[in-house]
């Protein structure tokens, strides 16, 4: 039994990744507030940014994912702030680091004492995990820790047989991504003209990577950076 175990896979990348893992046969089990739609996948309500809640909720299952052959664990979990560093807000700013870098510790220690061997840790990142941005404070610091975590995970787990990545997406076709745009088609055609494709990322694309990654130990300790040749300006 294969299993894949996913934060916030209600839609975007996370339900993508789940239909993908699906498509090869693996079990999927969502961690989220809100349900993935997909038929099959094992919804388990829990608020990310409670690590009491988190050790609640995913106890039962402790002993059906004991049983998998294969374990891939993919931090998805995100939540966006438009903010400066004159302007961050301390409390939202741990919350928000609960949600991105806590809940993806919290989890890797309930679940790594059981990990066979080829099994994988994987974290979704962004363009702004290694590089800066005006107006996105919160975010960037939290991108640049999830990195950081990726990289004291691959580390830590020598030899083990565990290999980790973080997959960075560019400018992705996603709810998030579309309600920062707004309505105005003139933004997103801005948008879509920073990337050298000329369009945004389909969510399938970064499944497909995130699904590539975890059957690839070669990769352990990646910064993989999908973009689709994002230009600079």
């Amino acid at each position: 039994m294969k299993i894949l175990i996913i934060t916030g896979a209600s839609r975007g990348i996370g339900h993508a990744t789940c239909q993908r893992f699906q498509e090869d046969g693996w079990r999927i089990y969502n961690l989220s507030r809100t349900p993935c739609p997909l038929a099959d996948v094992e919804n388990i309500a829990v608020d990310l940014t409670d690590p009491v809640e988190l050790d609640r909720c995913a106890a039962p299952l402790l002993a059906t994912w004991k049983q998998a052959k294969r374990i891939a664990v993919v931090h998805n979990a995100s939540s966006y702030h438009s903010d400066t560093v004159e302007t961050v807000n301390l409390p939202a700013l741990m919350t928000a680091f609960q949600l991105n870098v806590g809940a993806a510790v919290a989890l890797n220690q309930m679940v790594l004492p059981f990990m066979p061997r080829g099994s994988s840790i994987l974290y979704i990142g962004s363009t702004l995990s290694e590089q800066g941005s005006p107006g996105s404070a919160t975010y960037i610091m939290l991108k640049h820790a999830v990195v950081g975590l990726m990289r004291a995970t691959c580390q830590d787990l020598a030899g083990r047989g565990i290999h980790t990545a973080c997959i960075c997406p560019g400018f992705t076709d996603t709810e998030m991504l579309r309600s920062r745009m707004g309505p105005d088609p003139a933004v997103r055609a801005s948008v879509e003209a920073r990337m050298s494709a000329g369009r945004l990322l389909a969510p399938r694309e970064i499944a497909e990577l995130l699904f590539f990654s975890a059957n690839n130990p070669a990769l352990d300790g990646s910064v993989l950076h999908a973009n689709l040749g994002q230009l600079r300006h």
